[in-house]
C-alpha cells in the first residue's frame, strides 16, 4: 500500500451517520470511522463537507430533530481537530472546472464534483460514501468504497 492509499476522503453522510446515534447506520458507519483511525489512515474532509454537515443536521431529518447551533459548533470543532481538511483553493476550482469541461454536470452533481476536485488536488485517492452512485461517474479517477465494504 503506497502513501496515498492510506488516505480516505469522508462524504458528509459518513460524518452524519457516525455522529448521530438516531441515524441510519450508525453502528456501521463508526465501525469503519474508528478501523481507519486504528490503522493508521489519513482521514480528510473539505470545508464543504463541514457546510453540508451544518446543513444538514440544522434542520429537521427522518432521524432527528435539528441539532442546536452549540452542539453543531462543538461537532465542527472536534472534527476540525480528528480529521484533516482539505480547503476550497484556487486549484480546487480549476480541478471543478475541468471535470465539467469533460462532462455533462450540473445542479446538485457539481458538489459532488467538487468533492472529487478537492481529492484531486489533495492526492486522496479514496472516498468512503454511503452514496456510491452519485460518485460512480468518477469512479476513472477515485476509488469508491461503500460504508458496507470498508468494514473489515
Amino acid at each position: 500500500m503506497n502513501g496515498g492509499d492510506r488516505k480516505i476522503f469522508l462524504d458528509t453522510n459518513m460524518l452524519v451517520f457516525a455522529n448521530i446515534e438516531e441515524a441510519p447506520l450508525h453502528t456501521f458507519a463508526l465501525t469503519a470511522l474508528q478501523e481507519h483511525e486504528q490503522a493508521g489512515t489519513e482521514m480528510w474532509i473539505s470545508r464543504q463537507v463541514l457546510r453540508e454537515y451544518l446543513a444538514t443536521l440544522s434542520r429537521p431529518q427522518t432521524f432527528t430533530p435539528p441539532i442546536s447551533s452549540e452542539k453543531l459548533a462543538l461537532q465542527i470543532g472536534a472534527f476540525i481537530v480528528r480529521f484533516q481538511i482539505a480547503d476550497d483553493t484556487a486549484s480546487v476550482t480549476e480541478r471543478l472546472l475541468d471535470l465539467i469541461r469533460q462532462g455533462p454536470i450540473g445542479g446538485k452533481q457539481i458538489h459532488d464534483a467538487n468533492i472529487v476536485a478537492t481529492m484531486l488536488t489533495y492526492n486522496i485517492p479514496n472516498l468512503l460514501t454511503n452514496n456510491t452512485e452519485d460518485f460512480k461517474r468518477f469512479s476513472h479517477l477515485i476509488t469508491v468504497l461503500s460504508l458496507d465494504a470498508s468494514i473489515s
